[in-house]
């Protein structure tokens, strides 16, 4: 039996610590208490103070570790008569009525789990993995109960794959802040409306624009919700998605080229992607070889560095002229490829002009999306979805 009193650990609980037991051999310490009689019973449920004691029992729950030694605490508690909750356990101020670790120890693992994963947790404290993460979990989901969304102007709105096969998770920013306010399953019309229900009339009302991509439901849901605010559509985006099209384009010439001009344009996609400022001294001369080869090609491109002239404007009247003369000049090529692009640039031609107003982009997403593809290698309980999102707000709560 050690010396040590390890009674007043447990000074403001409404126990009485009666004996302890410590094992140098298997290193574990063992606590034995029972209810402080100088306390009257509370409801663990509504907190009223209750004098009518039905029954006593007992469990054991873990605790944080005495040095390196794994301790444990034998609980007496008492189940009281409570006059608005019926039959129910006292609040004993130690653990959580039905949770097996003290509260002390589950604020430790809460800490713990902002710097580690839940693996390297439960493995550091002996505990199981679905301890630690119901731990955090419910952690997060008190402290995102209530959350107060506050004022966003500015919006942005992006996909992130989750795994293969078209899982998608919709993810809102406030672009002023970048703050995290909303990641919701799947990338349809109504997962951003979900969000936008969140949001009061005031809240709503108060949102200026939205940055996103050319995503019909994104689209969609913004047109109905927030018929007041600017979308404005990303550069990155659309100029990815010409990128497509030079790729259709390519295919195109390839099956209609000679033997000599197909080895000129085999293995050349990646080269005709790549902005022309990050290709290598090798890549640029292959890419004036295709150039010369093909004229298509060399049109395509030249319309590509043109389209990211749209975004370098600042008036919206010269902006719109810009866009005009693109889309004549995309026509005149005769490049068949270029016809649909043509049409859609047209269609989604109000979102395009709004960026001489709002300089908003989504890049900042990609940032995002990027730390949220490593919290989800961390495995912080990827298979529960709900948790990986509460997972995602905490990490960007204070950005």
């Amino acid at each position: 039996m050690s010396e040590i009193n390890l009674k007043p650990l447990y000074e403001f609980c409404q126990v009485k610590v009666i004996d302890q037991y410590i094992s140098l051999g298997t290193k574990t310490v063992n606590i034995v208490t029972k209810p402080d009689d100088r306390y009257n019973p509370i409801c663990s449920r509504c907190h009223s103070v209750c004098a009518s004691i039905h029954s006593y029992a007992e469990r054991s729950i873990r605790d944080m570790n005495v040095f390196d030694f794994k301790t444990t605490v034998t609980c007496c508690y008492r189940k009281i008569r409570c006059m608005n909750c019926g039959i129910v356990v006292e609040d004993i101020s130690l653990a959580e009525p039905g949770i097996r670790i003290t509260k002390r120890l589950a604020d430790y693992i809460v800490v713990l789990c902002h710097f580690m994963t839940i693996t390297d947790v439960a493995n550091h404290l002996s505990l199981g993995w679905s301890t630690v993460k119901d731990v955090h979990k419910q952690y997060l989901l008190d402290k995102f109960s209530n959350e107060d969304l506050g004022k966003p102007k500015i919006l942005a709105v992006d996909e992130i794959a989750i795994r293969k096969g078209h899982n998608y998770l919709t993810v809102v920013i406030n672009w002023e802040t970048r703050r995290v306010l909303y990641v919701g399953k799947d990338r349809k019309t109504e997962t951003l409306k979900k969000f936008y229900r969140l949001l009061t009339p005031e809240q709503r009302a108060g949102i200026e624009a939205v940055a996103m991509d050319m995503w019909t439901p994104f689209i969609k849901a913004t047109q109905k919700c927030l018929p007041n605010a600017s979308i404005v559509f990303d550069q990155f985006h659309v100029v990815k998605t010409f990128g497509k099209v030079i790729d259709k384009i390519r295919i195109s010439e390839y099956a209609r080229a000679n033997e000599e001009e197909r080895a000129v344009l085999k293995g050349s996609r990646y080269i005709l992607l790549k902005n022309s400022e990050n290709l290598l001294e090798t890549e640029q001369a292959r890419l004036q070889e295709l150039l010369a080869v093909n004229k298509n090609i060399s049109t395509a491109l030249i319309l590509k560095d043109q389209l990211k002239n749209l975004w370098a404007q600042k008036n919206t009247a010269k902006a719109e002229r810009v866009l005009k003369d693109w889309c004549n000049l995309a026509v005149e090529s005769g490049i068949k490829h270029l016809k649909p692009f043509v049409k859609m640039l047209k269609n989604h031609a109000y979102g395009i002009l709004t960026h001489c107003k709002y300089r908003i982009h989504t890049s900042l997403l990609e940032g995002i999306n990027n730390k949220i593809k490593v919290i989800k290698r961390k495995a912080y309980g990827f298979g529960d979805i709900e948790y990986f999102v509460l997972v995602i707000k905490e990490a960007f709560l204070c950005n």
